[in-house]
């Protein structure tokens, strides 16, 4: 099975989900295999809530790479794949699992999506999505107190403490491997338009009419 991989890149609150959301939308549901880099957290379970918190979650060595490129592989051939739900309020993997069918164009989204050599090299088209510090950090800081069950102080402290860093250690330096920067994240309906149209033609040129 002929398919098209999108990676979607960009830094904590960047709006990248936006993105890779509202070209699924445009794409079609039916017709895309979304695969998030978050549902790939290493499994923290063994240690206390407590040592949970004080876990790098913005490092490479967070996620389970390998999984996600195994799956991706996967997808590219025809088959399906069951993507992890990952706990973010207790840093935990459930026990289910959400099966992903293979779907004539994959989406990789994540922040270090692009940081990782091998997971790039399976992609075709390669976006960053890129916003400014404060307001990254202000989604941030929203998101985490209301969805997952962080206070103010704990968020402050972890965007000082690693998020930031990592940043700047790994999430901007893989901006260089981009095919396409969207500014300003999913309120720049241009750039995802003109991104939308150019993967409609590569998924014709995969299935051209009869």
């Amino acid at each position: 099975m002929a398919v098209v991989v999108l990676g979607i890149a960009g830094g904590t609150g960047s709006g990248k989900t936006t993105v890779a959301r509202a070209i699924v939308e445009r794409i079609g549901p039916s017709r895309v295999a979304y695969l998030e880099h978050d549902s790939y957290y290493r499994d923290l379970s063994h240690l206390s809530l407590a040592q949970r918190r004080e876990v790098n979650f913005d490092h490479p060595d967070a996620f389970d790479s390998n999984l996600l490129i195994n799956h991706v592989e996967s997808l590219k051939r025809g088959q399906a794949v069951d993507q992890p739900v990952y706990s973010y309020t207790e840093s935990v993997r459930h026990a289910d699992t959400v099966r992903v069918d293979p779907r004539p164009l994959v989406i990789v989204e994540g922040i270090l999506v692009l940081e990782n050599t091998r997971l790039r090299d399976l992609m075709d088209v390669k976006i960053f999505v890129d916003t400014a510090d404060d307001i990254r950090l202000m989604r941030r800081l929203r998101r985490d107190t209301h969805e997952r069950g962080r206070t103010m102080e704990h968020v402050l402290g972890q965007y000082e403490a690693t998020v930031r860093p990592m940043h700047l250690t790994f999430v901007m330096p893989s901006r260089r491997h981009a095919d396409v920067v969207i500014p300003r994240g999913g309120s720049n309906r241009v750039a995802i338009e003109m991104v939308s149209d150019g993967l409609e033609k590569r998924l014709r040129t995969l299935d051209p009419p009869s």
